[in-house]
């Protein structure tokens, strides 16, 4: 179980432990929720990749050759920052996503009523999202609220890198942020979000696209392996009294 707790990509993860008193109840939520997705029902797991920087190299990049590597000028100038809400769908990997000016309630509720506007009505909507203070604003829990088809699932503190998104923002940084040169925030923005276009789809290793389990949430401990126990300590876990 300790081994759970850690962020698995750090080599020294001691400093990087949960202390979150429900981390079991909650990673079986969330990691249920990706192997055993309800009916009728999309999964998106949610996340901003903030103050993203435009920034502007003085001279072009420098490609790599025969014997050196790739070069770059160490000074630039700045056009401003972006921040890109991303919903990565469980099911196909497919990407919804928007670029904010800023990083607020009131942007992240605009992005919730664009993801609305982009999943059928018939369909019942889960998030996956994390500890973040601007996702459990009171406004924000007012409008899920007023919506009985939404669903929200936080994973443990400490532990974001629960959430499949993160591997998105891992791609978009490599591919179109790190070594790119931007004139403007708009150019940022068309360049980055050209990775999440309709056709675009994320395979995530962690958990993969994987075919659906045979047996209900519910049924006796089916992420018991993933945690390496079956058993519960503390008192017991309700889910809309510890998680909002």
């Amino acid at each position: 179980m300790e081994r759970a707790r850690r962020r698995p990509r750090d080599g020294n993860c001691q400093k990087h432990l949960s202390t979150d008193p429900f981390f079991v109840e909650k990673l079986r939520d969330v990691v249920g929720l990706y192997l055993n997705p309800p009916d009728k029902a999309v999964v998106l797991c949610v996340d901003e990749k903030s103050q993203i920087q435009a920034l502007e190299r003085t001279q072009p990049m420098l490609p790599m050759g025969l014997g050196y590597i790739e070069g770059g000028t160490h000074d630039y100038q700045r056009h401003g920052t972006t921040t890109l809400f991303a919903a990565l769908n469980v099911l196909d990997g497919e990407i919804i996503a928007q670029c904010k000016p800023r990083h607020r309630h009131q942007e992240f509720l605009a992005f919730l009523r664009y993801i609305e506007g982009n999943v059928p009505d018939q369909l019942d909507i889960h998030l996956a999202v994390d500890n973040y203070a601007t996702h459990k604003h009171p406004k924000v829990r007012a409008w899920l609220a007023r919506r009985p088809r939404w669903y929200i699932h936080f994973t443990p503190t400490y532990a974001s890198w629960l959430n499949q998104v993160e591997r998105f923002f891992a791609l978009i940084t490599q591919r179109a942020i790190r070594r790119a040169s931007f004139e403007s925030t708009t150019d940022l923005i068309t360049k980055s979000t050209a990775l999440s276009a309709p056709t675009m789809q994320i395979h995530v290793p962690s958990f993969g696209l994987l075919p659906r389990i045979p047996s209900s949430r519910n049924s006796p401990d089916f992420v018991d392996e993933f945690l390496g126990q079956n058993t519960r300590r503390g008192r017991p876990f309700d889910r809309d009294r510890d998680l909002l």
